[in-house]
């Protein structure tokens, strides 16, 4: 299966300043490979964590929903949306205790729905640290690896253009590009994928979009920043490209830079 939606597991730990301060290995560390995990259906991954800290920790494995907001950023979610895969993954076992240097493998499995939505569904493996016994400040690390359930069906890829818009950010002009996901998978577009072109009494420039996630049913804004010298009205070309390179959805937009 291609790779779907991924998190970083950088992304999701939520630890003070504090606690990596000072020379050797900080007191709470928590590694968990791979970042992300895919299914096929009902099936079972295996999850790899490491104490890579100088104290034993306890560990919490539990589940929630994400979503990525407009702009790519990934956040936790208390209530799933639509497509979310909260309710069919179980993960193995949900507490358990690792001395320094140690790895513990989790099972994470999915059983499907009798009724289920063609494509890829998400979730989200949260894995939390206990607070440390006789601690002057309770320090949790929290890590989050992304589940993608691929239920069986017709894979339907459909990218849809919105509007261009310029937002000016400390003196920098960037371009944002709406883009819709009508697909019932996601879309990863990589560098490249989306490129801008402007136009100006016989003047041009590209840019180029930096990559990002696009989950199944939902809109998020592509940024482009331009540091060219064309002022004024210019006419900008939109090409959002398939995964082969070949242009899919093209528009074309006045704008005032």
């Amino acid at each position: 299966m291609r790779r779907a939606a991924c998190l970083s597991v950088a992304a999701l730990v939520l630890v003070p300043a504090s606690a990596g301060a000072g020379t050797g290995r900080p007191p709470l560390a928590l590694t968990a490979t791979p970042a992300h995990v895919s299914l096929a259906g009902s099936g079972s991954a295996t999850i790899r964590v490491t104490n890579t800290g100088s104290s034993p920790i306890g560990v919490d494995a539990g589940r929630a929903g994400f979503a990525l907001d407009l702009r790519g950023r990934p956040k936790v979610v208390r209530r799933a949306g639509r497509g979310a895969a909260v309710a069919w993954i179980r993960v193995r076992p949900a507490h358990f205790l690792l001395p320094v240097g140690a790895s513990r493998s989790l099972t994470v499995s999915s059983r499907l729905p009798a009724r289920v939505e063609p494509g890829d569904h998400d979730a989200l493996v949260l894995l939390t640290t206990s607070p440390r016994r006789n601690a002057g400040v309770a320090v949790r690390v929290r890590i989050g690896v992304v589940v993608v359930v691929r239920a069986p069906g017709r894979v339907v890829r459909r990218l849809a253009v919105g509007s261009l818009r310029l937002r000016r950010v400390r003196g920098a002009r960037i371009l944002e590009l709406w883009v819709v996901n009508r697909g019932n998978v996601t879309e990863t577009l990589s560098r490249g994928r989306v490129r801008i072109s402007l136009r100006q009494r016989g003047a041009s420039t590209s840019l180029t979009a930096e990559a990002r996630e696009l989950r199944p049913h939902t809109t998020g804004v592509v940024q482009l920043t331009y540091r060219g010298r064309l002022r004024g009205w210019v006419t900008a070309r939109v090409e959002v490209r398939s995964e082969r390179g070949r242009p899919a959805v093209a528009r074309t937009f006045r704008l005032k830079l």
